[in-house]
């Protein structure tokens, strides 16, 4: 059990704090605050308690070098008015005016750090840097489940020169949620994975195997699984190098694992374009040579929802098809209403962020999931069973 930002002595004390704040950027301006949002529990409650606030992230890839149209500045304003106080802002994360910054603050106020992720040492946890970030701090709280998968400075290297480091509420529900799915899940459990590949998700499967009810494949993944029972696929995503693997997981899945019985199809796309022609339902062992599958038909959802039916826990990660066109999105949101319906109903749903996040979000269900994930690949890593250096590195309690 790690510690909890509730264990810590924080009343005149300075906490410095790693928050995830990559956000969409429009304009100069902050698209969608809903990562901020989710990190203002963790912050009230750290001022609340008389603490002051040194906040960190990262924003995009700027890969080490200072890039204006990715400066956390954007934060500032949309931090101000959730928390209807003024937010500091130092154009550095480490160095003097960084630390002069820092320990100039009285409790109650806030500092926001520039991007992280302008120094390669960032991404590299390098220990000089890592070092000089923990000096910013004297407690140390990470808020930013969607980093946690990653050992960097700001979640990992910084742990060594601070001796007090907690979870803060978002990483507490991530953990809570994930951990509970994985280890005490009401039953009957389904999990339902999609997406491009099956190479990105064979360690989830491997994990979740032996744990579910039953495991619903859509997607592009779902063609390797199909062309490994010798059907043919025509000009359908395959993983060629992977359908050995396919049969193996096949085998061990029996009738636990669940495919796609029919596709949208089409033999005239272009999804950089994002244009479709004559899109058709076809059963999946009458696919044409010369289409792809780009989206579950209609009849593989009615099998889906009723193989959910009755499910007390579930867990989606992954689109059904072809997510970036709204005419091949249709299985996509058709499964994140389902969820929606189901969570209404009592079941506990989890989504593992990315895609599948995205979607409940268009299809206006989002607040009717019981969790959506912050961090896809975080949420993937713990699924497939892996420790999360970020948390990892957190005290003990």
């Amino acid at each position: 059990m790690k510690m909890r930002v509730e264990d810590l002595s924080i009343k005149g004390r300075r906490v410095l704090m790693r928050v995830d704040f990559n956000v969409p950027l429009k304009g100069g301006q902050v698209a969608n605050d809903k990562r901020i949002r989710a990190s203002l529990p963790t912050i009230r409650y750290i001022l609340d308690q008389g603490g002051s606030l040194v906040l960190m992230s990262h924003l995009g890839r700027p890969k080490g070098e200072c890039r204006a149209e990715l400066s956390l500045k954007p934060c500032i304003s949309v931090l101000e008015k959730h928390l209807d106080r003024p937010v500091a802002f130092v154009g550095d994360c480490i160095g003097p005016a960084a630390q002069q910054a820092a320990e100039n603050l009285e409790p109650g106020q806030v500092l926001l750090l520039e991007n992280l992720r302008f120094h390669a040492a960032e991404t590299q946890n390098g220990a000089e840097f890592a070092e000089q970030l923990a000096a910013l701090g004297q407690l140390y709280v990470n808020d930013a489940f969607g980093t946690a998968h990653r050992a960097h400075a700001s979640t990992e290297g910084v742990t060594h020169y601070l001796q007090s480091c907690a979870a803060g509420y978002l990483m507490m529900k991530e953990l809570d949620y994930l951990g509970r799915v994985m280890t005490s899940p009401r039953r009957p459990f389904v999990a339902i994975l999609g997406g491009a590949k099956i190479s990105g998700k064979i360690d989830v499967i491997h994990s979740l195997l032996p744990k579910v009810d039953r495991l619903l494949i859509g997607g592009g993944m779902a063609f390797t699984f199909i062309k490994a029972k010798g059907i043919e696929i025509g000009r359908s995503l395959l993983e060629e190098d992977r359908l050995a693997m396919a049969r193996r997981l096949l085998d061990e899945g029996g009738e636990k694992i669940l495919l796609p019985e029919d596709f949208r199809v089409s033999s005239s796309f272009d999804i950089a374009a994002g244009r479709v022609d004559g899109l058709t339902a076809v059963d999946v062992r009458s696919i044409p040579g010369d289409c792809a599958g780009l989206d579950v038909g209609p009849k593989t959802m009615e099998k889906f929802k009723a193989a959910l039916d009755g499910a007390n826990t579930v867990v989606w990660n992954g689109p059904m098809g072809v997510f970036e066109m709204a005419q091949t999105a249709e299985g996509t949101f058709q499964m994140a209403r389902l969820l929606a319906d189901m969570t209404t109903r009592g079941a506990v749903t989890l989504i593992g962020g990315g895609d599948s996040a995205a979607a409940a979000e268009k299809a206006g269900v989002a607040d009717a999931i019981s969790h959506i994930s912050t961090g896809g690949g975080a949420s993937l890593e713990f699924l497939e069973g892996k420790t999360l250096p970020g948390v990892a590195a957190l005290t003990d309690r």
